[in-house]
């Protein structure tokens, strides 16, 4: 499979920040498995499934990125494909101390595996996904920041959850 790279995330929802991480990844390894994480210390909005399925409908086209799910130790799951690198991507410096620790950690259980940062890009720095949910779930705008079928299925959940 030659360079394989590893992009876990919990993807609740997928936004353009993510994507665009990916598919940089993607210019840079021969393949990237993007892994959805199942059970997130933090309360999900999606379940697992469609979490998967909105990965798999943003990576159509692209033929060298997987979307996957994996329960259990991310470096342990990076080993157990055959990754080389753990991806990781970084919008503000919070996240570079946060992302540094984890790496190292990393390092220690795995030290085949690399961590490989890539900087979001400027016009997706401000987007997370609890921003995301927070805005549409007060029925913002977020158009600029999930693809067409993400803003759909947010608007499909919260009518869900207001449902009696």
């Amino acid at each position: 499979m030659g360079r394989l790279a590893l992009y876990p995330a919990s993807l609740d929802p997928i936004h353009y920040g993510h994507i665009d991480v990916a598919v940089r990844a993607s210019l840079i390894f021969d393949a990237v498995v993007v892994a959805i994480y199942s059970r997130p210390k933090k309360n999900v909005l999606f379940p697992l499934e469609e979490r998967v399925r909105l990965a798999q409908m943003s990576f159509q086209g692209y033929n060298n990125i997987q979307v996957a799910h994996y329960d259990g130790l991310t470096v342990s799951y990076a080993q157990q494909i055959g990754a080389m690198a753990i991806v990781r991507g970084l919008r503000v410096f919070g996240d570079f101390e946060f992302e540094f620790r984890m790496g190292m950690a990393n390092k220690k259980l795995a030290p085949n595996v690399e961590t490989v940062a890539i900087l979001s890009d400027e016009k997706y720095m401000h987007i997370s996904s609890s921003t995301v949910r927070e805005i549409a779930e007060l029925g913002g705008d977020v158009s600029s920041m999930v693809p067409p079928h993400v803003q759909e299925a947010l608007a499909r959940r919260f009518a869900e959850l207001k449902m009696p």
